[in-house]
């Protein structure tokens, strides 16, 4: 209706409740302006995380796919996945605060911890930290990623998850021993 009424009088848009529009504007560039750089912090992560998932990255093969957000301190997400038996799994979590520490470990759809390895650093040359965690599922199933922030300097701290998966043989269980 405001449209209208803008397009059939004379007064131009900004001679039509000049403070209000202004106002508007300004709001909708300082809101644009938030979310780029919120988004910007989560997509630092995402690159950490791919960076961090490099030692794996000739073996397993990283998929596209990756969660991420921004958590408090102490605060814990569960990030679902369906992994499936044969498979061979590396979920790793990164951030991009300087002196955070992150974790990231797996469990299966019963609550039991399912992981077979897991690490964490803290990079500070980079100015960043990640984990990681590694499974062979036993079968076929839903199993829960919980991702969390143990410590960081910010109130809330992104981060972002990335997983690669590797076709499990035998020989690879027995090369490890």
């Amino acid at each position: 209706m405001i449209f209208l009424e803008l397009f059939s009088s004379k007064k131009t848009v900004f001679s039509y409740h000049p403070s209000s529009l202004k106002q508007r504007v300004a709001l909708c560039l300082v809101a644009i302006a938030f979310m780029s750089t919120v988004h910007a912090s989560v997509d630092d992560a995402l690159a950490f995380a791919y960076e961090a998932s490099l030692p794996y990255a000739k073996q397993y093969a990283f998929r596209k796919d990756a969660w991420g957000g921004d958590l408090g301190v102490k605060e814990k997400k569960a990030v679902m996945a369906q992994l499936f038996k044969g498979n061979d799994y590396w979920f790793i979590m990164a951030s991009d605060v300087k002196n955070a520490k992150v974790s990231v470990h797996l469990y299966d759809a019963l609550g039991k911890l399912a992981e077979s390895e897991a690490w964490q650093r803290t990079h500070d040359k980079k100015h960043c930290a990640s984990a990681g965690s590694h499974i062979i599922p036993e079968k076929t199933g839903t199993y829960f990623a919980i991702v969390e922030v143990l410590k960081s300097p910010e109130e809330r701290t992104p981060w972002a998850l990335v997983y690669g998966y590797k076709d499990f043989k035998e020989k690879d269980l027995k090369a490890s021993k």
